[in-house]
């Protein structure tokens, strides 16, 4: 069954919950000038990555991602999917911790933080025990109600930019890349691009359509950078905290009748990066039911959750969430980089394979 407009929904509402908090920040931390530069050289990389990977999936019809690793012998395996769960698991963590302060510092300031981390990972875990079928339906549901809001509160905050902030266009600064920021941006990119490799068995969907939500997501990637740097200027904008939700903050509507326009806006980003975590918690299931296929998916999936709230105990204060994401870059580029090559490389190899039995 062809689910393909449930697939790109479920791709862009994940990466819009990524984008708006984390990704300016680093964008803006990253270089002083010539941001259009960095945030093209990531897009750029994310077109090649997802297009790699959606290539060589379709070599592998009705296969999932550990299907394919596990065909190619236990050693590609171990090496291949050890990191991804890994890599899965450290995004949950950093996920819930991180989001779960967002939430803290811009509305809740009197609410425990472990009682906010237990009830985002609560009603995640929730979502993905009702399986596949459930979550993508909970994402076109979630895009009807939130995502017109969003786009909404999006466009309303150009109202404060001064565009001589944007100038000089061309004066650009290659040091971007000595700078752990503009590695650490990638988090935006690598999180939601896994899960297409997870849904073959279930359904089909088409990669032109994927491609298609990924260049939608591009005046995002732009908007959530240069709407804060031409709002306040790039000396302001670089001591922002959150610089994207400091300009809804600042947001004057007076035929709202809601005073906070922020609140809204968060609450949809909140609803998006819930969906995500689920999202991530069902691939990371998936993989642990393959390997323990004695335990019932529902209690490895509890046990899971279990896990990722103690380790989000464990996380003291918002600097450590930034080393955290830092020490994490290297695993993060690894499974961003490798597993789509290395799964184009063993589609090939498959393909060829045939062509030489029929032959």
């Amino acid at each position: 069954m062809d689910k393909s407009i449930s697939v790109v929904l479920m791709y862009v509402l994940t990466h819009l919950g990524l984008i708006f908090f984390l990704y300016p920040e680093d964008i803006i931390s990253s270089t002083n000038k010539g941001h259009w530069v960095v945030i093209l050289i990531g897009i750029a990389i994310h077109f090649a990555v997802i297009a790699t990977y959606m290539k060589g999936l379709s070599y592998f019809p009705r296969w999932d991602i550990i299907r394919i690793y596990r065909s190619a012998g236990k050693g590609i395996a171990l090496l291949f999917l050890v990191p991804i769960l890994l890599y899965l698991f450290v995004v949950t963590v950093l996920s819930v911790r991180a989001y779960s302060e967002v939430i803290t510092i811009i509305f809740l300031s009197s609410t425990p933080l472990w009682a906010i981390m237990l009830l985002l990972l609560v009603l995640s875990t929730y979502i993905a025990s009702k399986g596949v079928e459930t979550l993508f339906r909970t994402g076109v549901l979630l895009s009807i109600l939130f995502l017109p809001l969003t786009l909404f509160i999006v466009i309303t905050s150009f109202q404060n930019m001064d565009w001589n902030y944007a100038l000089p266009i061309f004066d650009l600064d290659l040091s971007f890349v000595a700078k752990p920021s503009f590695y650490q941006s990638f988090f935006a990119f690598s999180g939601g691009f896994l899960f297409l490799g997870y849904l073959q068995p279930y359904f089909t969907y088409q990669r032109n359509k994927v491609l298609l939500a990924a260049a939608a997501l591009i005046p995002f990637f732009i908007f959530s950078v240069y709407i804060p740097l031409l709002t306040f200027g790039e000396s302001t904008a670089f001591t922002l905290h959150f610089p994207f939700v400091v300009v809804v903050d600042t947001l004057s509507i007076n035929w709202l009748m809601f005073d906070r326009v922020t609140m809204f806006f968060l609450l949809s980003l909140i609803t998006f990066i819930m969906l995500f975590i689920s999202l991530t918690l069902w691939q990371i299931n998936r993989m642990l039911s393959q390997s323990l296929p004695f335990i019932k998916p529902v209690y490895l999936l509890l046990s899971l959750s279990v896990v990722v709230f103690s380790f989000c105990l464990m996380i003291p204060d918002w600097k450590m969430v930034e080393k955290l994401l830092w020490w994490n870059t290297p695993l993060r580029l690894f499974v961003f980089v490798t597993v789509p090559l290395s799964v184009l490389l063993l589609g090939l190899r498959a393909k060829r394979k045939v062509s030489h039995e029929h032959s």
